[in-house]
């Protein structure tokens, strides 16, 4: 089974300036090489490290989605990030963050970053960004990288789990 996390953003942008944005930030921190463009980020591209990134206009959900449930807002763009079996995944995950930070600078609107529904390792609702609490997650190399203000705090999507 392939691990793969995804950052649900509710944005005004679409899909294709969403992936411009990660282009331009994967660029800027070397976690994409020169090769990959916004256009090929849409149809899906690899990182440095093999991670495979694809960015995409979700179907509008359903009620019951747990975003919508649990966080209260509905995703309109998926940036997703599917680990290389072949490569540390705690490296792709660094890399997943040194992409997913200063993403959060360019993209405005709700977002959570998560472990398919399970594990929520950021949340940014109204504005206000909070990580999780855990610190196997959040290691202080991956902390230094959020240069936004946050606090430390656990969501659970759980919804998925109730009667």
């Amino acid at each position: 089974m392939a691990i793969e996390y995804d950052l649900d953003c509710a944005t005004d942008l679409s899909a294709n300036e969403v992936a411009a944005h990660l282009e331009e930030v994967g660029k800027e921190t070397g976690v994409l090489d020169a090769s990959v463009t916004a256009e090929r980020l849409v149809e899906g591209a690899a990182t440095r490290r093999g991670t495979w990134i694809t960015v995409v206009t979700p179907r509008p959900p359903q009620p019951w989605h747990p975003i919508v449930i649990d966080l209260g807002f509905a995703p309109t763009v998926d940036v997703a990030f599917r680990m290389d079996k072949g490569v540390e995944v705690s490296d792709q995950q660094d890399d997943m963050i040194r992409l997913v930070a200063p993403l959060l600078r360019r993209v405005d609107g709700d977002a959570v970053l998560h472990f398919q529904f399970e594990q929520v390792w950021l949340l940014r609702r109204n504005g206000e960004l909070s990580l999780s609490e855990e610190d196997d997650l959040w290691r202080p190399g991956r902390l230094s990288l959020m240069t936004q203000p946050y606090h430390r705090e656990t969501h659970i999507m759980d919804s998925l789990y109730s009667d």
